[in-house]
């Protein structure tokens, strides 16, 4: 089961190839109230487009409780926005594994509006 520390490293350094690693070939990804993204592919291009809208992203770990293949993480989420101002917003990130430890699926709760307003 990857570690709270090990996902979020992976996020804030914008390393879509460890990020990936961590999920299993079906997985489901969703962000907030977007589309679910299901499969490696989907999970790769969807993250990568939203890197491309932020300079980066910063997870500070508050909580993290993990029962058999579930785990809950709430941090605060700084976000660089491309104009160089920071946002931060309490976030919580919730991941199932399978039998292999890879991530099938993975939700994020947050609003990211303040993110994006003027």
């Amino acid at each position: 089961m990857p570690e709270a520390q090990i996902v979020f490293r992976a996020v804030d350094a914008q390393d879509l190839d460890t990020m990936t690693a961590l999920f299993a070939a079906d997985g489901r990804f969703i962000f907030g109230n977007q589309e679910p993204l299901v499969g490696i592919e989907a999970i790769l291009g969807g993250n990568a487009a939203f890197f491309a809208t932020v300079q980066g992203v910063a997870h500070r770990i508050n909580r993290v409780f993990t029962v058999d293949a579930t785990t809950i993480a709430e941090t605060d989420v700084t976000y660089t926005r491309l104009d160089g101002k920071e946002v931060t917003l309490p976030t919580v990130s919730i991941w199932d594994v399978d039998a292999a430890g890879l991530i099938t699926s993975y939700q994020v709760y947050a609003d990211l509006g303040p993110v994006y307003a003027a």
